[in-house]
């Protein structure tokens, strides 16, 4: 079976579940189905209007599923977004920056930018951000999302046709997708696990054992415990770790000259964050390291702590980020 009568069967159905599985959060190739379909719209196997409207429809409903979780469970869901994220501070910090800077219109293009795409209705949502006013963001952001990648399917049709019909030597369409997805997701996945051993040698610690050392400090070497979570300072009531200070991962460097006196060389630093594998305070304790600091992570970040029943304290109101919220 060829693409164009694959597509005449599936077409609809096969675009709108790519763009809302896409729009909840999953790694999906938008981008690809968009093509295929404004291709086959030129085509004729599908209605040009009817693929748009389902374009639209599937990617809405995503985000809408994502706002009102935004506005039921707030930053949990954001922080449960950032831990399955390739880069988690980037992650949070750019999509909070987005919505400071250009608040309501950042949903017009979040859809373009990877990333900031599945943050942007929950953060909406967090940020109490009216229904109707999400949606009418939200859907002029998915008609040009759509529109845009539709028509250039629709207009390059037959250059996709010639890759289409190659796919369909070895199989649907479906089926390269798939594979294109995944070889992806595999690569990004390979690229950071090299980039990442660099940060092999990096020593971690368990939070009962530096609860343990905290019972029974060494007075030559005082503790530095430093919070570089990635979004824990967006969200009114969070908590940290007792007597942590804050070393912001987005401006490590300005942060540590800043810190220059209460990070002496002579401190045992222990770093934390809420990340998937300790990506942030890996990448940090790194730099620490070979700056002359003697630094390791907690493993599993605030929520290990949070396990062991150790101590913790509000987040100091003078360091929260205030984003505009939409009341």
């Amino acid at each position: 079976m060829g693409w164009a009568a694959w597509f005449a069967m599936h077409g609809y159905l096969a675009v709108a579940a790519v763009l809302f599985l896409s729009a909840i959060g999953l790694p999906m190739p938008t981008v690809l189905a968009l093509l295929l379909g404004g291709a086959a719209a030129q085509h004729g196997t599908l209605h040009p209007v009817a693929i748009f409207v389902t374009a639209v429809l599937a990617e809405n409903i995503g985000a809408t599923l994502l706002y009102f979780g935004g506005r039921a469970r707030g930053w949990w869901l954001l922080g449960k977004l950032c831990r399955v994220s390739m880069d988690p501070e980037t992650c949070i910090f750019r999509s909070a920056d987005f919505f400071y800077k250009r608040g309501k219109r950042t949903l017009l293009f979040a859809r373009f930018i990877p990333g900031l795409a599945n943050m942007a209705p929950p953060l909406a949502g967090s940020l109490n951000m009216r229904p109707l006013g999400f949606w009418q963001y939200d859907i002029l952001g998915a008609v040009l999302h759509a529109g845009t990648w539709l028509s250039i399917g629709y207009f390059l049709s037959p250059f996709i046709h010639k890759i289409t019909d190659g796919l369909a030597l070895v199989g649907h369409v479906v089926l390269g997708i798939v594979l294109i997805a995944a070889l992806g997701y595999l690569g990004t996945w390979v690229a950071i696990r090299v980039r990442d051993r660099k940060y092999r040698n990096v020593e971690k610690i368990s939070a009962t054992d530096l609860i343990e050392r905290l019972e029974n400090p060494d007075p030559l070497h005082p503790i530095v415990i430093a919070d570089v979570r990635s979004h824990g300072y967006y969200d009114p009531g969070m908590q940290r770790i007792k007597n942590s200070i804050r070393v912001e991962p987005n401006r490590l460097l300005s942060e540590l000259d800043a810190l220059r006196e209460t990070l002496a060389t002579e401190c045992d630093v222990y770093v934390y964050c809420s990340c998937l594998r300790d990506a942030t305070s890996v990448r940090i304790a790194h730099t620490l390291t070979q700056r002359g600091h003697k630094v390791r992570v907690v493993e599993g970040g605030l929520r290990t702590w949070l396990k062991a029943g150790a101590p913790t304290e509000p987040v100091p109101a003078s360091e929260m980020h205030h984003l505009p919220r939409f009341e």
